[in-house]
């Protein structure tokens, strides 16, 4: 049960992340088409527009790969964005459609954004239901080791692979750098 639950946690952050990228790839792609079309159809005011659509203060960080960059300007594009301009930009050939989606972006990869993180923080807890069920399994295992530690009583070797202590100082044994360089376990 304990090995679903993490898996389960895990799966969901890899989904948000998918989810995000899902989003992200193409808000690049029609943000980086929409800023060409604009330079090369308003050549004397494309310095203004793309400052009014907020790509002078975000881009350099959106091309870092920077996801809060990246959300900023879908809102300031969003923002920036009124009907008028709208309307200058359809009638030099951009499609309402790309605006659109431009700024239905900002929507989605905030809620995505914020899924993401989210979920990184509660993958990182233990719950209280986590907990319990780990002081279940150690009780258990505890209680395998003393019935199997008993039963082993005169063969010490046998009853060393049962004492609790043993087995966790195997499962952390240390390890030691060689004159070599050479890893060994002990």
């Amino acid at each position: 049960m304990t090995i679903i639950w993490v898996w389960t946690r895990k799966k969901n952050l890899r989904d948000a992340t998918s989810s995000l990228a899902a989003i992200q790839a193409p808000a690049l792609r029609d943000l980086s088409f929409m800023k060409t079309q604009i330079e090369v159809d308003f050549e004397k005011k494309a310095k203004d527009i793309i400052k009014k659509l907020g790509f002078d203060k975000n881009l350099r960080n959106v091309q870092k790969g920077d996801q809060e960059a990246l959300i900023q300007l879908l809102y300031a594009f969003k923002k920036g964005m009124n009907e008028n301009l709208k309307n200058q930009i359809v009638e030099k050939g951009t499609t309402l459609e790309l605006i659109d989606r431009i700024i239905g972006y900002a929507n989605q990869l905030k809620q995505a954004n914020v899924t993401q993180e989210t979920l990184k923080e509660t993958t990182k807890e233990v719950s209280d239901e986590a907990v319990a069920i780990f002081n279940e399994i150690y009780d258990e295992i505890i209680g395998i080791c003393k019935i199997a530690s008993n039963f082993y009583q005169y063969d010490s070797l046998k009853k060393e692979q049962f004492t609790f202590s043993k087995v966790v100082a195997n499962m952390n044994a240390t390890r030691k750098i060689g004159k070599q360089g050479e890893e060994i376990t002990e």
